[in-house]
């Protein structure tokens, strides 16, 4: 077992870009130990290796059916959001923006470049763990690459200025000054809201400064205010953002920055991708 326990965050890190989901990425290293304990581990040279294709396979039957249920997923999906204290770092690979380009290329295409662009796997081993021949595994990894580039955009933050807006947006957000909050936003922000149908959110993404205050001051007289009390300060998959409790249950606020101004907004409502949290 310690064999394995060596690797285990390193599987779940794996799992997780894999799947967008805490609890199925810790499902699959789970499934992944049962078949390590059932293997002939003296046959094993490099267990790193081998876990990690056996880790890979269980996300690429997951994501199989996982793709069926998001086309059917009401309103806008997000990634469960990877929380660490604020303070602590996380790896840019585990980004908001990454995973939900990632969520737009084929299992293969996801797995190629994960694989090789993330954690570093040459592509003949890539072959092997996803039983193509080499060249199909470039181009696999190719395009997924090229989707990656054309759908992330390039912010430019630096630690100081993220820390003034999250201060600030936290105050805005303590005092429901929506005025405060216009001043933050970049005139072409996006604020993304994820309810899963199980919670009360913005079904597309809405697009502009102007029209993410108007939602806000929307929905401010139907919801909790929120304290210092209620607001609790971490990272989200790398960025700055807050795990809110209220009467309805748990949820996430996470900000992207770029200059002096905010340019994206993620929340996180869907009570199942908040379950971990608990």
């Amino acid at each position: 077992m310690s064999d394995f326990e060596s690797h285990r965050q390193f599987l779940i890190g794996v799992a997780y870009r894999m799947l967008g989901s805490v609890a199925e990425a810790e499902d699959a290293v789970q499934d992944a130990y049962l078949r390590w304990q059932a293997a002939d581990r003296s046959a094993v040279d490099e267990p790193r290796a081998y876990l990690a294709r056996v880790v890979t396979r269980l996300c690429l039957d997951r994501l199989k059916s996982a793709r069926a249920r998001r086309e059917q997923y009401v309103g806008t999906w997000l990634p469960e959001p990877m929380i660490e204290e604020a303070g602590s770092e996380v790896a840019d690979d585990l980004s908001v923006a990454l995973l939900m380009t990632l969520e737009r290329l084929s299992p293969l295409e996801r797995a190629a470049f994960l694989l090789h662009d993330v954690f570093d796997m040459d592509y003949s081993a890539i072959a092997g763990v996803l039983e193509r021949s080499e060249p199909a595994v470039r181009q696999l990894a190719a395009r997924a690459r090229d989707h990656v580039r054309d759908a992330r955009p390039r912010f430019e933050r630096t630690r100081e200025a993220e820390a003034k807006l999250t201060a600030a947006f936290a105050g805005a957000m303590l005092s429901g000054d929506t005025t405060a909050l216009s001043k933050l936003l970049a005139e072409d922000a996006v604020f993304y809201s994820d309810g899963g149908g199980k919670k009360k959110a913005a079904l597309n993404p809405i697009y502009g400064r102007d029209k993410i205050v108007r939602f806000f001051v929307g929905i401010q007289s139907k919801r909790d205010p929120v304290t210092p009390e209620t607001a609790r300060p971490v990272r989200i998959n790398g960025l700055p953002g807050f795990v809110l409790t209220t009467r309805e249950g748990l949820e996430t606020i996470a900000i992207e920055t770029s200059g002096d101004h905010i340019v994206a907004i993620y929340a996180v409502r869907n009570p199942d991708k908040l379950a971990h949290l608990h």
